[in-house]
C-alpha cells in the first residue's frame, strides 16, 4: 500500500510539472502561421528541395533543404511574382523589395526582404540553411511572402551588388503557398 500511494503521489508531481499554465504553449502546439515552397529545376537543374517560413512574433523563420545542386555557394532570394513558368523561372521577377532598399546580406540592415543570402551545397549537392528575418511576415500584406516565388541561383551571391548580388542564373523556383 506504502509503494502504491508513493506511485500515485509521483505521478502526479510529474503531471503537475509537465502541464502548461495558462496561455503557454509548446513548440509542438504552436499555432504560428507556416508557409512553404517546393522548390523545382529550372534552367536545366535538376535542383530542388523545400523552404519553410513559419511566424514567430514579428520574425519570421526561414528552413530550407535542398538536393541536387552543384557543390559551393548558391545565391538565395525570395521573388517579386509567384510564378515559375518560365523555364528559366524569370517569370518570378526581381528580388522582393517593397521598401526599395539596396541590396545586401539578410542581416544587413538596409536590405531586401528578399535577400536570404547564401546557400553551401556540400560535395553531394545537399545544403540546409535556417535563418531568422525581419521586414518580411508570413501574409499577403505588403511585407508577406505568400505567393511569392523563391529563387536558388547558379552562382553566388555577393551580398552587394544592387538589384541581384551578381549571382547568375535561376537554377530552382518554388512558389509561397499556404
Amino acid at each position: 500500500m506504502r509503494y502504491g500511494i508513493g506511485i500515485v503521489c509521483c505521478t502526479l508531481l510529474l503531471s503537475a510539472c509537465t502541464a502548461l499554465r495558462p496561455g503557454e504553449r509548446t513548440t509542438a502546439q504552436a499555432d504560428e502561421p507556416v508557409v512553404s515552397a517546393s522548390v523545382r529545376p529550372a534552367s536545366g537543374s535538376r535542383a530542388s528541395g523545400t523552404v519553410k517560413f513559419t511566424q514567430v512574433a514579428s520574425r519570421v523563420r526561414v528552413d530550407a533543404q535542398f538536393s541536387m545542386l552543384t557543390p559551393g555557394l548558391h545565391g538565395f532570394h525570395i521573388h517579386e511574382k509567384g510564378d515559375c513558368s518560365a523555364p528559366d523561372a524569370m517569370s518570378a521577377g526581381g528580388h522582393f523589395n517593397p521598401y526599395g532598399k539596396k541590396h545586401g546580406a539578410p542581416d544587413a540592415p538596409n536590405s531586401h526582404s528578399g535577400d536570404l543570402g547564401n546557400l553551401t551545397a556540400d560535395a553531394s549537392g545537399k545544403a540546409t540553411l535556417t535563418l531568422w528575418l525581419d521586414g518580411i511576415s508570413v501574409s499577403t500584406g505588403k511585407d508577406g511572402v505568400i505567393g511569392r516565388a523563391v529563387i536558388v541561383h547558379a552562382g553566388p551571391d555577393d551580398l552587394k551588388t544592387d538589384p541581384t548580388g551578381n549571382s547568375g542564373g535561376r537554377v530552382a523556383c518554388g512558389v509561397i503557398k499556404l
